[in-house]
């Protein structure tokens, strides 16, 4: 392990295959805890957490699953440290807004989309993988329930790989929300928005390219325009992998039922609603959860590997003090 410490109190803690590879300009792909502490159930979890950086070292990159601790960001994972996120109750899930207070007390946490956004920007990598991002829920005409997400896509230069955004949210004002802030948008060797497990929404993605090179060329084109934020790569489950939208969208609206009767919102909603979907389908959802991972992974892996061969090389945080 290879700490760092900037003269602005953030430590750094990075596994050395994630500190060599960053140091020698290699691709790296950042990867969210969120998925181990409130994704998926035991032993899932631990399982998907390792074919998820087996698919990101098949294609030819670095996974840097990102995790809070002792008011550190750690980059990377062992078998230790997975197993006690993977089993331990109340390590909560660490949004941007929530960062800094965390590292302040010294607490564990399990880093959302939004705050792995903000540690990947930090460590230098550009590229970040995940299933499903969150966007504007149902119902946010009245509630204003609109996720972090989505304003952190207008905040950090790190490209996020997914597989659109969860079927349970209102999907065509998700991509009404990105097209006002200016958020590139590119669907990859596909021409539909996906729906998290279900192939697709219905809706269109504004741009499709079906070539690394030419993703990696429009990244770096974005990032020399002088825009804030960075890219968003939607990568469609595979067919055998994928939910039928019917199928999801009858589990979806029983589950909304409940949701309301038991007086559930907030944060707790989508956990609430991806468990009932998980019930619903007899385990359908959750398996499709875990393969779109993977397919997401690989497809990063993929535009890392040709970031890392197009992008001039540039001084990172191993320029810091180190320890």
């Amino acid at each position: 392990m290879k700490h760092f410490d900037t003269d602005h109190g953030l430590t750094f803690k990075f596994q050395t295959e994630v500190a060599d590879a960053l140091a020698e300009g290699q691709p790296v792909v950042a990867l969210e805890s969120n998925v181990i502490t409130h994704g998926l159930r035991y032993p899932h979890n631990i399982a998907a957490a390792q074919d998820i950086e087996a698919a990101v070292r098949a294609n030819g990159a670095v996974p840097a699953t990102i995790f809070i601790e002792d008011g550190a960001i750690v980059y990377g994972s062992d078998p230790q440290r997975l197993e006690r996120y993977a089993t331990s109750d109340g390590i909560p899930k660490v949004s941007s807004r929530d960062l800094p207070f965390v590292l302040a007390n010294r607490s564990p946490g399990a880093t959302t989309v939004a705050s792995s956004l903000i540690c990947a920007q930090w460590a230098g990598i550009p590229i970040f993988s995940s299933a499903g991002i969150g966007g504007v829920h149902r119902g946010a005409q009245d509630n204003m329930d609109v996720s972090a997400d989505l304003i952190q896509f207008t905040r950090s230069r790190v490209t996020t790989v997914c597989a659109g955004a969860k079927m349970i949210l209102d999907l065509p004002l998700t991509l009404e929300f990105l097209e006002t802030h200016c958020v590139p948008l590119v669907a990859y060797k596909s021409d539909d928005f996906p729906a998290f497990f279900c192939e697709t929404s219905g809706l269109k993605c504004p741009q499709r390219m079906d070539d690394p090179h030419s993703i990696a060329r429009a990244i770096n084109l974005h990032a020399a325009s002088g825009a804030p934020g960075g890219v968003v790569v939607t990568v469609p489950p595979r067919p055998e992998d994928a939910i039928p939208t019917q199928v999801a969208e009858d589990a979806l609206a029983t589950a909304l039922k409940r949701a309301e009767s038991a007086n559930i919102v907030g944060p707790g909603l989508t956990k609430f609603l991806m468990r009932q979907l998980e019930e619903a389908t007899g385990g359908q959802t959750a398996r499709a959860n875990a393969a779109v991972l993977i397919s997401t992974a690989s497809a990063a892996a993929e535009i890392a590997v040709a970031l890392a061969a197009d992008t001039p090389k540039s001084p990172s945080i191993f320029h810091t003090t180190t320890r």
